[in-house]
Parts: C-alpha cells; sequence; structure tokens
C-alpha cells in the first residue's frame, strides 16, 4: 500500500460517520453579504487609480494611514496596470525595481530549477504582496503569472522604502508583510516535508478559506483559481492525487467539488483531520 493510499484510508478511520451523509432538506451554503459588496467595489476599484476606493487598501496600508499620510506617499501607490490571464507580471532574472499587489484578481509565483521543472511558490489572491524575491539581489529569482484577467498595483520599492523612513507605520507594515511572507514559505516547507498527500491538500483548502475569508468572501464556497495539476505542482502532488483526494474528501461529505467550485461541508472534520497548525 503506497503513502498516498494508506493517507486515504486513514482519513476513512478517522471520519465521523455522520460526516459521511447529506442532512436532509439541508439550506445550501449562501455566500456572506459583506462579498457582494466586496466584488462591487472590486469592479470600481479596477478603473481608479486612488486607494481611497480600493478594496484591497487594508492589506497594504496601516489601518491608521489618512489623507495626509497618503499625499506624502503620492506617486507610490496607485499606479496599476491590467494583465490577462496567463499574462507574466515579473519574470526570473528581470531588475527588482517594484512591489507587486494584485488588486483584483489573482496570480501565482512559480519558481522554474535548472532543468526546467517548475514549483508553484504561493498563490496570491487580493490584497497579497508579489515581488520580494528580488529584494536581496536586485533580480527577480521568480516568475509571477495571472491566473486570470487582473489588476496589479505596481509599488517602485526605492521610493517605497524612503516613504517608510519617513512613517513609523508604514515601515512596520511593511516589514509585518515581509515577515508573513516568510511564515508562508516556512509553511510550505512543512506541507511538503512534514505531511502526507490528504494532509496537503486539507491544510491548503482551510487556508485559502481563511485568506478569502479575510476579503469579505465566504469562507465556506468558492472558486479554485487554479488548476488541479497547479494544485499538485504547489503541494508535491501528482494531479491524479489531487483529483482522488478532492474526491475522497466529497465522498465523505466533507467538501463538495462541481467543477472549480469548492463548498465546505464539515470544517471541523477537516481541521481534526489536518491535525496541523493552518498559517493564514
Amino acid at each position: 500500500m503506497d503513502m498516498d493510499t494508506t493517507a486515504f484510508a486513514e482519513v476513512e478511520r478517522l471520519t465521523p460517520r455522520a460526516a459521511h451523509t447529506q442532512v436532509a432538506g439541508a439550506s445550501p451554503i449562501a455566500w456572506l453579504k459583506p462579498q457582494q459588496e466586496f466584488a462591487a467595489k472590486a469592479a470600481s476599484a479596477a478603473d481608479h487609480h486612488d486607494c481611497a476606493s480600493c478594496s484591497s487598501r487594508r492589506f497594504c496600508l496601516p489601518d491608521d494611514f489618512d489623507a495626509r499620510d497618503m499625499a506624502a506617499v503620492k506617486g507610490v501607490f496607485g499606479n496599476y496596470r491590467k494583465v490577462k490571464q496567463g499574462e507574466a507580471i515579473f519574470r526570473a532574472g528581470e531588475p527588482f525595481r517594484h512591489l507587486y499587489v494584485a488588486k483584483v484578481g489573482s496570480c501565482k509565483t512559480v519558481a522554474i530549477d535548472n532543468e526546467g521543472r517548475e514549483q508553484i511558490i504561493g498563490f496570491q489572491i487580493s490584497g497579497e504582496f508579489m515581488g520580494m524575491d528580488g529584494i536581496s539581489t536586485g533580480h527577480h529569482v521568480l516568475d509571477a503569472i495571472a491566473l486570470e484577467d487582473s489588476v496589479i498595483c505596481c509599488l517602485p520599492f526605492k521610493e517605497l522604502a524612503a516613504a517608510g523612513e519617513n512613517n513609523l507605520a508604514l515601515r512596520t507594515h511593511l516589514h509585518k508583510l515581509m515577515s508573513r511572507e516568510l511564515v508562508r514559505e516556512s509553511a510550505l516547507l512543512m506541507l511538503i516535508g512534514r505531511m502526507n498527500s490528504m494532509e496537503r491538500l486539507i491544510a491548503f483548502l482551510l487556508n485559502l478559506s481563511k485568506r478569502y475569508a479575510q476579503r469579505g468572501y465566504s469562507s465556506q464556497e468558492f472558486n479554485l483559481r487554479m488548476t488541479r495539476d497547479e494544485i499538485g505542482c504547489h503541494l508535491g502532488l501528482t494531479l491524479e492525487t489531487v483529483s482522488r483526494g478532492l474526491s475522497k474528501l466529497g465522498s465523505l461529505g466533507l467538501i463538495k467539488c462541481s467543477g472549480k467550485r469548492v463548498s465546505i461541508k464539515d470544517r471541523a472534520g477537516l481541521e481534526e483531520l489536518s491535525g496541523h497548525l493552518i498559517p493564514q
């Protein structure tokens, strides 16, 4: 019996019997009310350069950043460009000049080794930064690719760092962002090094759920913008293992998959099976 089969069998054993059956007459999971407001704001923000109307503002700037603070960083924030699905935001080897924020849409960051093999380092959704890989050497070491048509904010790093020197709140916020990236990288190493295939998949779904909830979306129902193959490339799993794992979680009544649509039916059951701290 291989590791993946063992993992599936362990999930079957640990899952409460009640999770295997759907509750008759249960009402369908509904979107959180803030999601509709968020979607409207996101669409509006895509056509505006000002940060005040941007739904991702609270992820980019300190909470107490006021109009006077914004005036002091004019030209640093609010510069955006639209990218098409599959288009690169930056490529490995290019000079590092900007940090990037997914204002609307989602992206992936990818490392490619000398033999051309890919490893997806992360998936970025609205309000999440990209480009910090270039800070140490002055050149990017990753590719960043749009998973869908997106709007990307471009923050000139020299000007951003200079603004941070004059504003403690902004400087502290930037340090927090960098720290968060380190935590995510460490979490990926733990996913690949210590978890079996099922634990990796569950941890991925729960992490994505939490991040969507932070942005006003439902934590129970969301679209996977990435393919099954890309999920596998991120988690160190084959396409077949990812598909089989999602099917197994569905058969146990823990989730429901319909195309790219995922509904979490039993969060407590997933968290119990994961058995690990899920990084945010």
